[in-house]
């Protein structure tokens, strides 16, 4: 161990951590998509928006109480984790349940998405209104490519034709399933996964961290032994 190292060592540079950054989108895109396409009255909206949240919040925290506790920093790493995994379950609920596709890996759109590496709520939408344009007015399944605007505008509040003929308002409650929506889960999902990614590799990191130099305790005993070799 140094000889002057520091009881109470530099922390809270959560914003550089790339598990923050990635969070941070998640959450803009996640507060976006659920006010689009999730009933506002709904438990499964205020749980979206909370979960994305969390993992934000947690990854500040934890970077934040590392000076003190280690203990403490491994544990809010752990629920900004587990929140993130609840998000991804939700996400892959809103597909499965309204009949939309969940992409894999090697879908062309996704890869994309991924070359893009947005890294904000902004780029997310320009990428959707991308693969809208790209695709024309339907996609391969046949559905709408512009049926529905994640980004708002012109089509926020309009109405929709209903079978051809009758048609209803979409602007006062979440829009129906479209091509937009499953768009913009599969992209959250692809954020999701990479943000856990390196959560994983973080969690990995702290436990080595913990075992190997122990907490605040081990740093105070070490610093005080320090100090009466030195008197």
């Amino acid at each position: 161990m140094p000889e002057h190292e520091p009881l109470i060592p530099k922390r809270g540079g959560y914003r550089k951590l790339r598990s923050f950054q990635i969070a941070q989108v998640v959450y803009d895109v996640t507060v976006r998509f659920c006010d689009r396409y999730v009933d506002r009255r709904s438990r499964t909206h205020d749980q979206m928006v909370q979960a994305a949240r969390s993992g934000v919040q947690n990854i500040a925290e934890g970077s934040q109480a590392s000076g003190t506790s280690k203990k403490t920093e491994l544990k809010l790493t752990n629920v900004a984790r587990a929140s993130l995994e609840e998000l991804r379950l939700d996400y892959e609920d809103f597909l499965r349940q309204r009949g939309l596709e969940l992409w894999g890996p090697d879908d062309p759109a996704l890869v994309r998405f991924k070359a893009k590496r947005c890294s904000s709520l902004e780029e997310v939408r320009d990428w959707a209104e991308e693969e809208r344009r790209r695709g024309g007015a339907q996609d391969e399944h046949g559905r709408a490519r512009t049926d529905t605007d994640f980004g708002g505008g012109a089509n926020e509040g309009s109405s929709v034709s209903v079978g051809g003929s009758s048609s209803v308002s979409v602007g006062g409650g979440p829009c129906r399933p479209s091509y937009s929506s499953e768009l913009v889960a599969n992209a959250a999902l692809s954020l999701l996964n990479l943000c856990c990614h390196f959560l994983d590799r973080q969690l990995t990191a702290q436990a080595e961290a913990f075992e190997k130099e122990g907490g605040f305790t081990e740093r105070l005993y070490r610093t005080r032994t320090n100090r009466r070799r030195a008197e």
